[in-house]
């Protein structure tokens, strides 16, 4: 299932954020002018994603159970939804949660 998504290079052609999924869950790489992070998340761990939408491209909001909510930004509409939906189609919908 590795599928990858990269940020626009039109937008920011040399910090460019990067989504990779496999079986187990989702690494957001966001890179920054020095450095940058590496966040991998298990579907588990997932209790929700946002999209914010601007004029060309969308900020993807991924929400991880007990840790801080990660940034993507810069990416096509179409792969942001995209994105979202194998997100969400990779949670398991029947956890058991002890706090339910």
């Amino acid at each position: 299932m590795a599928e990858i998504f990269k940020s626009s290079s039109f937008k920011d052609p040399i910090n460019r954020d990067v989504v990779e999924f496999n079986d187990k869950g989702v690494t957001f790489r966001v890179r920054k002018l020095i450095g940058g992070t590496d966040n991998f998340v298990f579907y588990g761990d997932i209790s929700g994603v946002e999209i914010d939408n601007g004029l060309f491209f969308s900020t993807i909001r991924v929400i991880p159970r007990a840790r801080p909510e990660i940034v993507i930004k810069n990416f096509t509409k179409g792969d942001a939804r995209r994105i979202k939906e194998l997100i969400l189609n990779n949670v398991p919908s029947h956890r058991p949660d002890m706090y339910r």
